[in-house]
């Protein structure tokens, strides 16, 4: 069973994907946000769904593929946490999580069009294994109980332009707050139903390109790591998403740095959380 959101922007109706059909989440939910997971929304949604109270949702294949959570109140990021990106990009292994913010309103549906800002030369992409909170994780005693506030897994594109990141000054985050720069989906797959969020290999091409393959295995920080740690600075609320980290194979460590134009089209998937597409689209 999977969750997601189909339909135009403001009127996304939620759904489950299960056994092949996608029901109407509508009878238990309004939406797939923060009030609906912490309060055992997954559960409540399987136990509907089992139950055969949903009603399958007609027209389902014509709809658009929204964001499978409604906007976040927060993305928080983790920078250079595979061992082989940091050192393509020639950055120093991080002895503590990079950690920086995204805009959440950065967030588009998994087959959405991707802008390239004005002016931007150096639009890059990322595959990552987005984190999806449930509960409020807040000062957490350690990375073992940090799994259990996690509501779920999602494909998540960290979209990224290097100049403004890297050669502007100030923060990273004017490189990765462009509009339309986190497209999300296309399903959340409930962590119940992720054996080993440290077991996923995650791929993405450009083009028909294979660009980047690589594994969570490969992570400095792990994902229980990365939430107990980021507790300890802020409250991470249920419907806040997490971006774990890309491998390597990144324009920026590329030899050329093939960067995104306009009519590229970049695909990306990881095991067992879907498959999504993006095409590049002058702002």
């Amino acid at each position: 069973m999977t969750l997601g959101r189909l339909g135009d922007r403001g009127s996304e109706i939620p759904v489950i994907r299960h056994e092949g059909r996608v029901y109407d989440l509508r009878t238990v939910t309004d939406d797939i946000h923060g009030a609906f997971l912490s309060s055992d929304g997954i559960a409540r949604a399987r136990a509907a769904a089992a139950a055969g109270e949903l009603p399958e949702l007609d027209g389902a294949a014509d709809l658009r593929v929204a964001p499978p959570v409604a906007q976040p109140g927060k993305i928080v990021c983790i920078g250079l946490n595979y061992h082989d990106h940091a050192e393509e990009t020639g950055a120093a292994v991080p002895g503590e999580p990079v950690v920086f913010m995204k805009d959440p309103t950065t967030v588009v549906g998994p087959f959405d069009d991707v802008l390239i800002p004005r002016r931007s030369v150096k639009t890059d992409w990322e595959v990552e294994l987005g984190v999806v909170i449930g509960t409020e994780a807040r000062y957490l005693d350690s990375p073992e109980t940090a799994l259990s506030h996690v509501a779920g897994y999602v494909v998540s594109h960290d979209v990224s332009e290097r100049e403004f990141q890297l050669e502007r000054g100030g923060q990273w985050d004017k490189g990765k707050s462009c509009e339309t720069f986190n497209p999300l989906g296309p399903d959340l797959v409930p962590a119940a139903d992720v054996a080993d969020p440290q077991n996923l290999g995650l791929r993405l091409w450009v083009n028909g390109e294979l660009r980047q393959n690589g594994s969570t295995a490969a992570q400095i920080f792990s994902v229980a790591y990365v939430i107990w740690y980021l507790s300890q600075f802020m409250v991470l609320r249920p419907g806040d998403v997490i971006n774990t980290g890309t491998p390597a194979g990144v324009a920026l460590g590329i030899p050329g740095n093939p960067y995104l134009r306009e009519g590229d089209v970049v695909e990306l998937e990881i095991d067992g959380l879907g498959r999504a597409r993006q095409t590049m689209v002058q702002a």
